[in-house]
């Protein structure tokens, strides 16, 4: 049995001891902020994070909070035309073994928390920011920001696109600044007109821009999500945004789509970062996870989905004796590096080939999304949505 710091609180936190603590090692979470809360929006999760949460034994939990999307809807955003739709119910949940659902962050969060509440073995702590960490052959040390030192036999870096742990052990710097602005409002579903509320994930797409809106909190409200390729150059996070404003931003919006914005109230913005893959997340006893280790743009939805895997393949591979930690760290890297290295640069690759088009570009785009089939567009989210080993080492 090993003892397991992990700093920071977050979804992929709280998956990591769940996942650790099943196997025996007795798991203290360092939370930096005064309690065990999620900020945020909507959030989408495809099979691969469904079969993650059901090894973590809140897969049914999560289920109950959640709206079963029926398709992915493309459209076309300046003409309200539907350019292709991958159907999410019968043959795909066939052929991926589990549905694709979206929720309010929180609805994923408090299942978690619950469930590491009631585990034996997992310790949660709030104001423990974690500053730096120092490591001999034996034990590292993490070092929180009043001075207590905390020992153990790893440390989980699970804090974050700005991980101080991530600092300290590859020292990147700060995250890349996408240029991209995103607005998010969530409203009551019963504001929303019967005739708009849809039970997709729909994408209006437009030159330098997209706009996306799903049902969230059980179907109760509706998730908005407005996003401008307007060369920002400042990270900002969840500062107010004026209504007028945000409309202003979105101009060439068809009809359809533009009554759907203008539902949006108390608007808040972020600029959108990543990082380029890292080739190395550990450091002896130190290893990063989720943002920390690999922080992605929402455009392939599947930045929650990858924690929750990295957390599955990490309690897998370190079930064993603590004397053996510093190499199945190592192996947790290899295993996860390259699907999410390539998850990172699909996200990216979307926002600019697929969402932000104009012009020839986007009648093109259109062109080749409405010859696919359906199993062309199954076959193309497959490696994705369909993977249920996360890797070698994951248990089923």
């Amino acid at each position: 049995m090993a003892k397991i710091l992990i700093a920071g609180g977050g979804v992929g936190g709280l998956a990591a001891a769940l996942a650790t603590a099943r196997h025996g090692h007795r798991v203290t979470v360092l939370e930096r902020r005064d309690s065990f809360t999620e900020l945020g929006a909507g959030i989408q999760l495809g099979p691969n994070a469904f079969h993650a949460l059901d090894r973590l034994g809140v897969g049914d939990a999560v289920r109950e909070r959640a709206v079963f999307i029926d398709a992915l809807r493309f459209m076309d955003g300046t003409t309200d035309r539907e350019v292709r739709s991958m159907p999410l119910t019968g043959a795909y949940r066939t052929r991926f073994r589990n549905p694709y659902a979206v929720v309010h962050r929180t609805c994923l969060y408090e299942p978690l928390l619950a469930a590491c509440r009631a585990t034996e073995g997992i310790e949660l702590r709030t104001d423990s920011p974690v500053v730096r960490y120092e490591q001999d052959a034996g034990s590292v040390t993490a070092v929180l920001a009043g001075g207590e030192r905390l020992t153990a036999d790893a440390l989980i870096g699970a804090d974050g696109i700005r991980s101080t742990v991530r600092g300290q052990l590859l020292g990147d710097g700060d995250p890349r600044v996408s240029g991209h602005t995103i607005y998010r409002s969530v409203i009551p579903m019963a504001k929303v007109p019967e005739d708009l509320r849809w039970n997709t994930v729909t994408l209006w797409a437009g030159p330098k821009w997209h706009f996306v809106h799903y049902p969230v909190g059980g179907g109760e409200f509706l998730n908005l999500a407005a996003t401008r390729d307007d060369g920002a150059t400042e990270a900002v996070a969840g500062v107010p945004a004026d209504r007028d404003r945000v409309l202003a931003e979105f101009p060439d919006l068809g009809s359809t789509a533009r009554r759907l914005l203008e539902l949006g109230e108390n608007w808040k913005a972020w600029v959108l970062c990543d990082r380029d893959p890292a080739d190395r997340w550990t450091d002896g006893r130190v290893a990063l996870l989720g943002d920390a280790a690999h922080p992605m743009l929402q455009y392939a939805a599947q930045g929650a989905c990858q924690a929750l895997e990295d957390a599955v393949v990490l309690g897998a591979l370190l079930d064993g004796p603590a004397a053996d930690v510093v190499q199945r760290l190592e192996k947790y890297h290899a295993v996860r590096n390259e699907r999410t290295a390539r998850t990172q640069l699909v996200a990216r690759e979307m926002g600019r080939q697929l969402y932000h088009p104009a012009g020839e570009a986007a009648r093109e785009r259109n062109a080749m999304l409405a010859a696919m089939t359906v199993d062309d567009l199954y076959d193309t989210v497959q490696w994705l949505h369909g993977e249920r080993d996360f890797g070698a080492g994951a248990d089923r």
